[in-house]
């Protein structure tokens, strides 16, 4: 076991610093990771989503993590063999971005060292940091099977994407075409629609005069990007538009160029935009394109590559295309064509890498036909052999599927996987195959080259189900773990990446890759905003670990989780967390130590013919929270999951149990409740395991030091079984009895809190209970010690008559009638709670008017608006708890 040396006196506070990276080492060096292959059990399969290579651990990681391992370790301690296998992704563009600016630092660029050269220094800068984000992985507690880790590049993997590549081209699903495709001049590659991120811009509209060419009018159009104009082909009109049906079929003289275009009809022209007169440039817009096409219209090329003006452009050649915007701005302003500009906010394409406002152009890229390989993915939902957690995200995934687009790609990069296509320089045909060629397939010359571009970076993580596991070889974990069992990731990544592995891994495997998707949120800052850097609300993950703890970061990462909900990290859970893990500790050593105080050791069992009522109740609690949690993680609600063992442990074993226990373990002529609370121990460390990895492993080590075990108990808590209820002996009447108890308690409690009265201080009390007197006199003890109270009088009664100075305070145990004293004097108290009732009463009233105004709603930011909501929430939890003090001492 990997325990401290000494368990028999372990430290007053748990040290993560001390404790993490030596149970891990054990843990690794143990092969806890690994699957049992010999097992005839069906496995549990988890592939984690491969990071960026480039990647350091942020707090997206972290709560992926820390979700996924937590249920790796339930499945693992339900002895299912388990296979949690990692890996990390060659990020095309983001680690060629990367290697591009340190070679800037060194006054070169790619072009200076050539494409063979450039890749060696990827490698040489992979070798160095790409297994950074592993170590980091392991600081979290990650327990994957790190001899089974993949990169994209691995030579398995790129066997995958080649032989589905040339698959995929054999059936006819790879083409080559020259369409208009999202440009990103930055980073001078095509890319898909789902690397485009739209943000609100503000902007102008501008009205244009567009003149006829035999000089009887114009017509007005209206545009956004008025540099695109130099490329116009034609003004379309709607067909249905009366104001524009005599002029179909005329001229105009196109500004600032020495061109003539046609005005044309198209049902695509919305005619309430604008001017309803469209201009239309197919080289520099896809709608403009699909109108092109249909009216068979030129296509006039005006912007690069680059994101410059070209040698189409004219005297603007060169100009970048936002400088060029302002130039023909004046000039049409000069020559009175511009009949005004209104202030627009309209959504605008954004690289979802570097941010650049993307450039519709158009080229020559590969694409996949995307509808067959769609169908049978839909099907696989629609038939339930795939459920999606979330429910609601279902409809989403059929939306997008059902209307999905041929997927663009190549992109124009040198980091990743070469098209597998060869030209020929002598008969211009294509040749694709599984090994590199040597000749032509068609003509059988020699002077072949290979494509220049690279796949997507989402085609080889799209195999990752089945690339990772050895396909296309027919492997042993090939045929032991496909098809996997859970698929989690964050729902931003469901048709980047999900989407398409369902897609490619029936089409490669004839089955399904996962059964389960679960879909995990966003991690936002403590308002409620998304982390980025740019705006400095970021949160390093590995300064939390070392701040809290690894345990702490993950257990506030998956407190109150569920599944598409977006969550806030604050310094508040992270100390709660924290806190949660040393009250754990501070338990176990209470119980650890009375038990190296006995002279032999407790033989470790389930309790049998328990008499005591605390001791019944605490057992049946254990066997309820058991069977909750149990259902609840089957259900995949993790944290719902997480809050009943916390609570329990928390607030019934700790506050409750082991202080009820106290007493009887001073005492020498009653049954020591010893054994009692090293079970319930024992049990809440294995149903805590997967939440709090690090500091059970710990514990149950020292815990086990100071039991005497069974002779098959397992080396370390990881392997240990996962607590289940099989026969059930839980007794509802303790149960009842002891809420009864506590809630009475809690009740005095409260009142002396209220009345400023100190807890120790023992105040007189009679009670009458007509139905649970013989529960509160054999419990007078109980009562008295932990409420400080002294009961002078138990009456099986309904009701006693109220004396002078008494407050009466009705609990389902029964009336407690608190003294005072004769002098007793309420005024103060009252006249405190009716002022504080006074004050709340206008602040709620302030608050909801706030949050009815739907104006206030609309415009403030959703952070702002959520906190009020919280606010309003406290303020009425906190009125209606003084209204009833109020009606009690009244």
């Amino acid at each position: 076991m990997a325990q401290n040396d000494n368990p028999l006196n372990m430290s007053r506070a748990y040290s993560p610093a001390d404790t993490e990276s030596r149970i891990y080492k054990f843990w690794e060096d143990s092969g806890y990771f690994k699957p049992d292959t010999s097992s005839d059990s069906p496995p549990f399969v988890m592939i984690m989503p491969p990071p960026n290579v480039t990647g350091e651990l942020h707090m997206g990681h972290a709560l992926t993590v820390a979700i996924e391992d937590m249920i790796v370790r339930w499945h693992r301690m339900k002895g299912e063999p388990t296979l949690f296998l990692p890996g990390t992704d060659h990020a095309g563009i983001a680690t060629q971005v990367v290697v591009e600016r340190l070679l800037a630092t060194e006054g070169l660029n790619r072009y200076q060292l050539g494409r063979e050269k450039f890749e060696a220094r990827i490698w040489e800068w992979v070798e160095t940091y790409g297994t950074r984000i592993y170590e980091q992985l392991r600081r979290l507690g990650t327990s994957c099977d790190w001899s089974r880790s993949k990169f994209t590049l691995d030579e398995i993997p790129r066997a995958a994407v080649r032989k589905t590549f040339v698959d995929l081209y054999k059936k006819g699903l790879i083409y080559r075409g020259e369409r208009i495709a999202n440009w990103c001049p930055r980073c001078s590659t095509a890319l898909s629609d789902l690397e485009v991120k739209y943000k609100e811009v503000n902007g102008n509209l501008y009205q244009i005069r567009y003149p006829f060419s035999d000089g009887s009018g114009f017509l007005v159009v209206a545009t956004t990007r008025p540099e695109t104009m130099l490329g116009d082909t034609a003004v379309a009109v709607n067909p249905e538009d009366e104001r524009f049906k005599k002029y179909i079929g005329k001229e105009i003289k196109l500004p600032l160029t020495n061109r003539l275009i046609p005005i044309i009809a198209d049902g695509a022209v919305e005619v309430e935009f604008g001017t309803g007169a469209l201009k239309v440039t197919p080289a520099h817009d896809p709608v403009d394109f699909e109108i092109g096409l249909r009216n068979n219209l030129p296509v006039i090329t005006v912007i690069g590559d680059d994101g410059k003006m070209n040698s189409a452009a004219g005297e603007f050649q060169d100009l970048d295309r936002f400088k060029c915007r302002t130039l023909i701005e004046d000039q049409l302003k000069a020559q009175g064509l511009l009949v005004k500009t209104d202030s627009f906010q309209h959504s605008i394409g954004h690289c979802d890498r570097c941010d650049e406002i993307i450039e519709p152009l158009i080229s020559k890229q590969w694409y996949i036909s995307m509808e067959s390989l769609a169908a049978p993915a839909i099907k696989a939902v629609k038939e339930n052999q795939i459920r999606i957690i979330p429910e609601r995200f279902t409809s989403v995934y059929f939306n997008w599927m059902e209307n999905i687009r041929d997927w663009p790609v190549s992109r124009q990069l040198w980091w990743g996987h070469q098209i597998p296509v060869w030209y020929c320089e002598d008969c211009l045909s294509e040749t694709v195959t599984n090994e590199d060629p040597q000749a032509c397939k068609s003509c059988g010359s020699s002077q072949i080259q290979q494509d220049q571009d690279v796949l997507d970076t989402w085609f080889s993580s799209g195999l990752w189900t089945h690339s990772t596991l050895g396909w296309p070889n027919d492997t042993e974990d090939l045929k032991s773990f496909y098809p996997g069992s859970v698929m989690e990731t964050g729902y931003d990544i469901l048709f980047f990446w999900v989407a398409r592995m369902i897609m490619l891994g029936i089409s490669n495997m004839g089955q399904i890759p996962f059964h389960t998707i679960y879909l995990h949120g966003l991690v936002l800052d403590p308002e409620g905003v998304k982390m980025s850097k740019t705006k400095g609300n970021v949160l390093n993950p590995l300064d939390l670990i070392d701040e809290y703890g690894a345990d702490a970061v993950r257990f506030a990462l998956t407190t109150g989780t569920s599944a598409g909900n977006n969550l806030r990290m604050n310094e508040q859970k992270l100390e709660s967390s924290r806190n949660f893990a040393n009250k754990l500790w501070n338990a176990s050593r209470f119980v650890i130590s009375n038990l190296n105080q006995r002279e032999a050791p407790i033989k470790f069992s389930k309790p049998e013919n328990i008499l005591n009522r605390h001791d019944k109740w605490i057992l049946s609690r254990l066997d309820q929270v058991t069977q909750d949690v149990n259902r609840l993680m089957e259900d995949f609600q993790f944290g719902e999951a997480q809050t009943h063992i916390h609570d329990f442990l928390w607030n019934e074993y700790c506050d409750w149990y082991i202080e009820l226990t106290k007493g009887r373990l001073k005492a020498q002529d009653v049954e020591s409740p010893l054994s009692i609370l090293a079970y319930i121990l024992e049990r809440t460390l294995r149903l805590l395991h997967p939440f709090l990895p690090f500091v059970t492993e710990e514990i149950w080590a020292n815990l086990c030091k100071s039991l005497d075990t069974p002779e098959d108990w397992p080396n370390s808590l990881i392997t240990a079984e996962y607590p289940v209820i099989s026969t059930t002996t839980i007794d509802e009447s303790s149960i009842i009895e002891m809420g009864k108890l506590i809630d009475f308690i809690r009740a005095i409690r409260n009142m002396k809190s209220e009345l400023n009265i100190q807890q120790r201080q023992k105040i007189e009390c009679r009670i009458a209970s007509e139905m649970e007197s013989s529960l509160v006199k054999a419990e007078k003890s109980t009562l008295e010690n932990f409420a400080g109270l002294s009961i002078s009088e138990i009456s099986d009664s309904h009701l006693l008559q109220v004396h002078s100075g008494e407050i009466p305070i009705v609990e389902n145990l029964g009336t407690a009638y608190i003294s005072l004293g004769e002098g007793g004097d309420l005024g103060d108290e009252l006249e405190r709670l009716r002022a504080e009732q006074n004050e709340l009463s206008k602040y709620i009233s302030s608050l909801t008017k706030r949050l009815s105004n739907q104006s206030f709603i609309d415009k403030a930011p959703e952070e702002v608006v959520e906190k009020e909501k919280g606010r309003l929430k406290r303020s009425t939890d906190r009125e209606i708890r003084i209204n009833e003090i109020l009606e009690t001492l009244n």
